[in-house]
């Protein structure tokens, strides 16, 4: 059952906290069933989400291992892939059945082993050398977290980043003069008493790794109320956006900016130009960025750690 378990993990990427969490409650649910299981029984009535998969349910178990830290504030239910996820276990559960190997005592004691790796996993590095470009230091961690992504299925490692380190280094910039409000990175901003991924003044900044045509819709929404939005992605994001901003006569209403010379060009005017000043300023940048994780997040491997080399 063990190698089965791993063969799975290993093929379907289940490492990430979106389908972990999903692991851990359809074992749980699975042994009030009959098997073979019917995946459409856990769906919600919606079509679009596991049913039963909230914060109680993974704690509930989790608890029963002496476990308190949260895997997940939504329990995965947010996690895009979670339906998908649960049919690609359900499916394997009852092969393992149909094979006679099943057992759930085994596979739920495998799945709290990979969420205690999980909570162990090492966060980003990053050296704060005076003399390497700030952009080269930015993309060393969207680097690291690309790799990750890679690697796991179920969460956005590099949207994530961005985000936050976005969120750290208007608190660095702004100094205090607004309340800025931290959101988890899987939530979207398309709540009504949200305008963006961040809100002040008469500032809507979205933050995202592709621009879409939801985006530039919300960013019309934003125009409409009086306020100007600003996106922040990525270096192929930039050139997308203003593209889709063109085709709707919005491109001169609306900055785009590109994520790494968005916290280069900050850094570097807050360090006054001056190496020292750079590293000063990056090392504040990254305090702010670990207490957003802290407060926002549950993944700790999410959190950077500036290396013996600064």
């Amino acid at each position: 059952m063990i190698e089965q378990l791993e063969k799975f993990l290993k093929q379907h990427k289940f490492r990430g906290k979106g389908p972990l969490c999903v692991a851990i409650v359809i074992t749980n649910q699975v042994r009030t069933k009959a098997f073979p299981v019917d995946p459409q029984s856990f769906l919600a009535e919606s079509g679009t989400q596991v049913a039963g998969l909230g914060n109680a349910a993974v704690q509930a178990v989790l608890s029963r291992y002496k476990i308190s830290k949260v895997l997940a504030k939504e329990g995965g239910r947010t996690s895009r892939g979670s339906v998908q996820n649960m049919k690609l276990y359900v499916e394997f559960l009852n092969l393992m059945h149909e094979q006679g190997k099943l057992d759930l005592d085994i596979a739920e004691k495998f799945w709290i082993a990979r969420v205690i790796d999980f909570f162990s996993a090492k966060p980003f590095v990053v050296t704060l050398d005076p003399t390497m470009a700030t952009n080269a230091v930015v993309r060393s961690l969207v680097a690291q977290a690309a790799v990750r992504q890679k690697s796991e299925n179920g969460f956005k490692y590099v949207g994530a980043l961005m985000q936050y380190l976005v969120g750290a280094t208007l608190e660095v910039v702004l100094k205090g003069n607004y309340k800025l409000k931290h959101h988890n990175a899987s939530q979207n901003d398309q709540n009504p008493d949200r305008t963006g991924d961040f809100d002040f003044g008469d500032i809507s900044i979205h933050v995202t790794t592709s621009p879409t045509e939801a985006l530039i819709a919300k960013c019309i929404e934003n125009l409409s109320i009086g306020r100007r939005p600003i996106i922040i992605t990525g270096r192929k994001g930039a050139v997308l956006a203003d593209g889709l901003a063109e085709n709707v006569n919005i491109s001169h209403r609306i900055d785009v900016m590109e994520f790494e010379q968005f916290i280069s060009t900050n850094i570097n005017e807050l360090g006054k130009f001056d190496g020292h000043g750079r590293k000063s300023k990056f090392d504040e940048v990254i305090k702010h960025y670990n207490h957003i994780v802290a407060e926002v997040e549950s993944d700790p491997s999410l959190a950077i750690e500036i290396g013996s080399g600064k």
